[in-house]
Order: C-alpha cells, then sequence, then structure tokens
C-alpha cells in the first residue's frame, strides 16, 4: 500500500481544523457531549506531541486514546483490509507505543487475535450494502 508522503503546510492547517469541527458539531447535540471530548482530542499524541491543546498521557480522554489507534489501523487498512495491511497496521501502531500512543493500550490492542479487524471490516462493510 502506498502511503502519500507529507501533506503542504495548508493542507495541514486545513486537516488540524477537524478535530474543532468534529468538537463543536457533537458539543452542541445532546447527548453527545462526551464523545465531543474525544473528536476534540483524538490526535493528541501520548508524548504531548499531538494537536490541538499538546495535551499528554492520561490528561488526553481515555475515549480518545483508544480511538486514536482505531483511526490508524482505519486509514492504514482504507485500501481494503488483508493479511498484510494488518500486519503492517500492528508493526506501525506497536512502534508508536508512548510516543503517539498510550503504551498500554497498544499492548491491550496487539493482544487481540489479528482475524478479529478482517471480520468487524466484513460486518462493517456488508451493512453498508
Amino acid at each position: 500500500m502506498q502511503r502519500k508522503a507529507s501533506l503542504t503546510s495548508e493542507e495541514t492547517m486545513l486537516f488540524q481544523k477537524h478535530c474543532e469541527s468534529g468538537y463543536r458539531m457533537l458539543a452542541t447535540t445532546p447527548g453527545f457531549e462526551d464523545a465531543s471530548e474525544i473528536a476534540y482530542s483524538h490526535h493528541e499524541h501520548y508524548d504531548g506531541s499531538g494537536y490541538p491543546r499538546g495535551v499528554k498521557g492520561a490528561d488526553i480522554p481515555l475515549g480518545a486514546r483508544i480511538f486514536a489507534i482505531a483511526d490508524r489501523l482505519d486509514n492504514i487498512m482504507s485500501e481494503g483490509p488483508s493479511p498484510e495491511s494488518i500486519a503492517l497496521a500492528q508493526e506501525e501502531i506497536k512502534e508508536l507505543a508512548g510516543k503517539e500512543f498510550d503504551p498500554e493500550i497498544v499492548n491491550e490492542f496487539l493482544r487481540m487475535p489479528a482475524n478479529i479487524w478482517q471480520e468487524l471490516r466484513n460486518n462493517i462493510d456488508s451493512e453498508r450494502d
């Protein structure tokens, strides 16, 4: 799978706005106030190098720390789940434990059998049809 090398500074600024946009939509929707924090914080990095606030570790909401891994997994598998893409995702996420991702959550992610991701994707795709 080929991944785009990097974004231009303009593309990066536009991309980073999606955290705030998601937050605003969810925060003003009754029943989704808690989810708004996940949307706002899912690009924060465990080591504090993320955005939009640069918070780190346990200061990042738990749901956002979990969602960050799910988001990366989905991005890597977006061309279609395969044993290769799942292995690539597992390796990339493992390498980023303690930097981008919460190491405890990474450990739980890695304990899950690889075939579960293929089955989950198949279920989601079949519900769309």
